[in-house]
């Protein structure tokens, strides 16, 4: 029982750490852990979403940190500030793709920035990454 805690703590970990501005590969160690078959996949799958969404909000709230000290007017070029506009056109459902490689954890740090809907946010990122962390799991069983 030892073993399986300390197994899905570097679960959890390494798909915090995935969801904040660190590289990471959480994908990778689902998959290990699903295709294994030591494990079930519904926990799996929910403590790597659980550590995922917390990082994301970790890096939501390194975006409201940084729009009380830097106004995006005064920070980003125009063409980053047109990006910024389209999030705060689509608001919180452009929160449901933070799952994505790279553009994930900008979409994080954005919707913080833009102090969008916080509730509503987290449950949109939580969906999103629920989806592909089910998805990987459905493909490695």
């Amino acid at each position: 029982m030892q073993d399986i805690s300390l197994e899905l703590s570097g679960l959890f970990i390494s798909a915090f750490i995935s969801s904040t501005i660190a590289p990471g590969g959480s994908e990778a160690v689902l998959a290990y852990m699903v295709a294994t078959g030591h494990y079930q996949v519904e926990m799996i799958v929910i403590v790597a979403t659980i550590g995922n969404t917390l990082g994301a909000i970790t890096t939501w709230g390194l975006g409201v940190l940084a729009a009380k000290k830097y106004p995006a007017s005064t920070l980003l070029s125009a063409n980053k500030q047109k990006a910024l506009e389209v999030v705060r056109k689509k608001g919180s459902w452009t929160l449901f793709f933070t799952w994505l490689p790279v553009i994930g954890d900008v979409l994080c740090f954005a919707g913080g920035w833009l102090k969008l809907p916080f509730l509503p946010a987290c449950l949109i990122i939580l969906l999103g990454k629920l989806g592909r962390y089910a998805a990987i799991a459905w493909m490695f069983m």
